[in-house]
């Protein structure tokens, strides 16, 4: 059972990356799906969410109108698709997966906004 992270990188103000996260042994449409982020220093984030049924989403104040989360439960796979990226978007992205008790993390990727 994992989620493997991955799409993240280098990029530069106001670009563009689209982070996936693959579920591996569970199926990944019956979790809430989510995206977190972590700064150096800084406590671990939520950034997004989507709902396993109804696929309803929510935000960050700071990323609303910019992100957007969306899961194809065919491919087992969730994304991120990232836009107008700051340099204060700087962290490193965590996939997270919740159904009732049970949650499960992936290893995170890193996206860094620099020109």
């Amino acid at each position: 059972v994992q989620l493997v992270e991955s799409g993240g990188g280098l990029v530069q103000p106001g670009g563009s990356l689209r982070l996936s996260c693959a579920a591996s042994g569970f199926t990944l449409s019956r979790y809430d799906m989510s995206w977190y982020h972590q700064a150096p220093g800084k406590e671990r984030e939520l950034v997004a969410a989507i709902t396993s049924v109804g696929g309803t989403t929510t935000y960050a104040d700071s990323v609303k109108g910019r992100f957007t989360i969306s899961r194809d439960n065919l491919k087992n796979t969730v994304y991120l698709q990232m836009s107008s990226l700051k340099p204060e978007d700087t962290a490193v992205y965590y996939c997270n997966a919740k159904r009732n008790w049970y949650t499960i993390w992936g290893q995170g990727t890193q996206v860094t906004v620099s020109s």
